[in-house]
């Protein structure tokens, strides 16, 4: 289990917008991908990690240049022991 200073959450719409997404965070700073939950409707939330700097720079791109509609953005700088064990779980579903 690999720590990570800052998570970056970003819940689109749709498969298919989860990658292209992804793409466009991994192309903007130096993150890396770490999983990904599928929700009811097709509601996919993406998490990467990295650096605060770095997790806050790609979240924002995505969020004022958006490829697809951004439903929703976080960043979850120093997570918990707790928020670890969460993203965790998403990685062995």
């Amino acid at each position: 289990m690999k720590k990570y200073g800052a998570y970056g959450l970003v819940e689109v719409k749709g498969e298919s917008n989860a990658v292209i997404v992804v793409d466009r965070m991994l192309k903007t700073a130096e993150v890396e991908y770490v999983t990904q939950d599928t929700k009811c409707g097709g509601h996919a939330l993406v998490f990467v990690g990295g650096s605060v700097s770095a997790v806050t720079a790609a979240v924002d791109e995505v969020k004022n240049n958006a490829p697809c509609k951004v439903i929703q953005t976080a960043v979850i700088s120093n997570p918990s022991q707790e928020m670890v064990d969460i993203v965790e779980m998403f990685k062995n579903r």
